[in-house]
């Protein structure tokens, strides 16, 4: 029979001792797991601010500037040019009725004074010939049995002096004509756009002579589409527009008016043209930058007036509804109203109030009613020290 000695029972309880001990202090070293922080996996987004205000709308356009008059000068008689203004190059400023250029008078003169001394023989014909017709009328007069005929009272013999007369005096009137013709006057106030004759140059019956260009007014064809008339008042006439193009190397800004439409759709093109005027296009009377003809400018002209609107980024509304932050800052989808598109923006008019808040953001998975936070949420509960927002009080709920 087996019996254990005192040895073998008092060793596997000290190891069993040590054991417990070891596991014991290896435990009390152990540290206890930290807490783990809030997560907030709220989407976060950036919001717009709405605020209505008027507008007044514009139409934009483009067009060349041109001169309200363009006169192509010709000469009117036959002669030599004996006189050139200085003034009369291309690119020269005129006053209206300034000398440009004189052809030889000498032929008109010579015309003219052989019409004066026509009309002077005519007068004196006719004087006579009425003083024939009152004898002729006295004589009938005592001669009692007989009845006077037309041509025995000198009738036709006058009428035809009165006849000669008059074409004497259309002779004269012509001669006068001209010899005026031989001086070639300015028309208007203009620009010398060219000049075609020199000092002794020959010219005859419509042979050109220059090309004028007044300088009062500029007008500018301005191409509109159909669907941007509705934006003008009174279709446009009578609008205030800005032209706006270089000058010297700067941008310039110049002020006109809408003076008439041309009433037709371009074949071509498929706009209507309206036509805008400037005066005094290159500053000759009060200093102003010039706006030179054959300029390409742009055009702004302002049309009609709303009361209440705003403008949101086109990409912001699909299927006119725009995405906003709702005062429980969840997700709602408002149904706008857009008046006008220009160019990246839309122009709002209902559907929208004051102090909304529009999501400028993308969100991945939109759901309408989603919980949403602004990027200040975040920080407050990102910092320790903040106090804890809405959001983190409902996460540890």
């Amino acid at each position: 029979m087996f019996v254990a000695t005192k040895k073998q029972i008092i060793l596997p309880i000290i190891v069993l001792a040590a054991g417990i001990g070891g596991f014991l202090a290896i435990s009390s070293m152990k540290k206890p797991p930290e807490e783990k922080a809030i997560v907030d996996n709220t989407p976060v987004v950036s919001v717009d601010i709405i605020k209505m205000d008027p507008m007044v709308f514009s139409v934009n356009s483009y067009g060349i500037v041109n001169a309200k008059y363009e006169t192509e000068l010709v000469s009117q008689v036959n002669g030599e040019i004996v006189y050139l203004s200085e003034a009369f190059v291309r690119g020269g400023f005129i006053k209206k009725g300034e000398v440009l250029a004189k052809i030889d008078p000498s032929d008109y003169e010579a015309a003219l004074t052989d019409a004066e001394a026509s009309l002077a023989s005519a007068r004196a014909t006719l004087v006579q010939e009425k003083a024939y017709g009152k004898v002729a009328e006295e004589e009938w007069k005592r001669i009692k049995d007989g009845v006077p005929t037309e041509l025995s009272l000198r009738k036709p013999q006058l009428a035809q002096e009165l006849a000669k007369l008059n074409s004497s005096e259309a002779g004269l009137k012509r001669a006068k004509r001209n010899l005026e013709r031989t001086i070639i006057k300015a028309p208007y106030d203009a620009l010398i756009e060219n000049r075609t004759i020199g000092l002794g140059s020959y010219v005859s019956m419509g042979t050109p002579l220059g090309k004028l260009l007044s300088t009062a007014q500029a007008e500018i064809r301005l191409p509109l589409a159909d669907k941007d008339i509705r934006y003008l008042d009174n279709k446009g006439l009578g609008a205030s527009v800005t032209i706006q193009g270089q000058f010297a190397g700067l941008q310039q800004q110049w002020q006109g008016k809408i003076v008439r439409s041309e009433g037709v759709i371009d074949n071509r093109s498929r706009m209507t043209y309206l036509v805008a005027q400037i005066d005094d296009p290159y500053g000759l009377h009060d200093n102003k930058n010039q706006l030179r003809f054959g300029s390409y400018v742009t055009a702004h002209i302002n049309g009609t007036r709303a009361e209440n609107v705003t403008t949101l980024a086109r990409h912001l509304i699909v299927a006119d509804k725009v995405a906003i932050l709702d005062d429980e800052k969840k997700l709602k989808y408002q149904t706008v109203n857009v008046v006008r598109q220009q160019g990246a923006l839309a122009v709002i008019s209902d559907g929208l109030e004051d102090g909304m808040q529009v999501i400028t953001s993308a969100l991945d998975y939109p759901i309408e009613g989603m919980q949403l936070a602004l990027p200040g949420d975040k920080k407050a509960i990102d910092d320790p020290s903040a106090e804890p927002t809405q959001l983190a009080m409902e996460e540890k709920e």
